[in-house]
């Protein structure tokens, strides 16, 4: 098995991976109020979607060590295709057509992109300044997308993607010099890029629980796209990548950029099928008076009073 297809096939389990720990994050911040978040380290379930994490970052860095950051990033994309049929399956809904539409746009621009960033692999990694440089940077814009405010799912799921596209392109530089026999296995280097690798990676996490708590699509998509733009953005950058193609490979980013972003709005404004209501249960078989306290206000019929029209009459009248 060739290294580019060693990569493919790493990047495919790995999405699979992270779209089950997607829909599982979705179901958990679903069921989660603001109050109720620390709760979430008393919960098994929560620490099975962290496996789920850690699985699919073990085979992302197994993909980086065969395949270009331009190449492997991108193909995060197919956590979407994944998330959005699993994620309808477990809500016991069909997948809508807004979202195959909106899926299919972000993938189909992420896919020129693609075809635009690839490339040989970079053989240059960050130093320890340009790490800490990308670290302060990528801090500052998390720290500007978490501020409160209106949308608060799309700046999380943003600063989600950031900060998931940078801890990647730190993984690469870890993985590069790690497998440099002509340096020390745990350099500086290495030990210093490897501790933001993790402070990144667990606040990417954290913040994408934050984001699925208003729904699972549009937040998805868009640390599906700004993972891949943060990591290309150092690659291009810092590590001596280029797109392929000259102005028509730029063009082609272009407009790749522009159809995914269109699908993220598409999914951003997919509105679900509300739930039909339950069926009320009558409790009348139980005992009438827990049938009469089961109504609800103002459900019964109007019904006239019933008032003597004279004491020695003997008859009621309604008024």
């Amino acid at each position: 098995m060739n290294a580019t297809l060693a990569a493919v096939v790493l990047s495919l389990f790995s999405a699979v991976a992270y779209a089950a720990a997607a829909v599982a994050q979705e179901r958990l911040a679903s069921r989660t109020t603001d109050s109720g978040t620390l709760r979430l380290l008393g919960s098994g379930a929560w620490w099975w979607t962290v496996v789920l994490n850690a699985s699919a970052a073990l085979l992302h860095v197994a993909a980086l060590k065969y395949g270009t950051l331009t190449l492997v990033q991108p193909l995060g994309a197919l956590t979407l295709v994944a998330a959005v049929p699993l994620g309808a399956r477990v809500a016991g809904r069909r997948v809508s057509a807004v979202e195959w539409r909106g899926t299919a746009l972000t993938l189909i621009g992420l896919s020129a992109l693609l075809v635009t960033a690839s490339g040989p692999a970079p053989d240059d990694v960050l130093s320890v300044p340009q790490a800490l440089g990308v670290a302060a940077t990528t801090a500052a814009l998390i720290g500007i997308l978490s501020r409160p405010g209106a949308r608060p799912g799309l700046r999380h799921a943003t600063a989600s993607g950031f900060a998931s596209g940078v801890a990647s392109a730190l993984t690469q530089s870890v993985t590069v010099a790690v497998t440099d026999r002509s340096g020390p296995l745990l350099s500086a280097q290495v030990i210093v890029v490897a501790l933001l690798v993790a402070a990144f990676a667990a606040g990417g996490l954290l913040l994408s629980q934050t984001a699925y708590r208003g729904g699972l699509g549009a937040p998805l998509a868009v640390v599906t796209l700004a993972n891949p733009v943060a990591a290309a953005a150092i690659g291009l950058f810092l590590l001596g990548e280029q797109l392929q193609g000259g102005p028509a490979g730029l063009l082609l980013a272009a407009v790749g950029a522009g159809v995914a972003s269109w699908g993220v709005v598409t999914l951003s404004r997919s509105v679900l099928e509300p739930a039909l209501p339950e069926p009320l249960v009558s409790t009348a078989d139980e005992h009438p008076v827990a049938a009469v306290l089961a109504l609800e206000p103002g459900s019964a019929a109007y019904e006239p009073s019933l008032l003597p029209k004279q004491p020695d009459s003997g008859q009621l009248t309604p008024l």
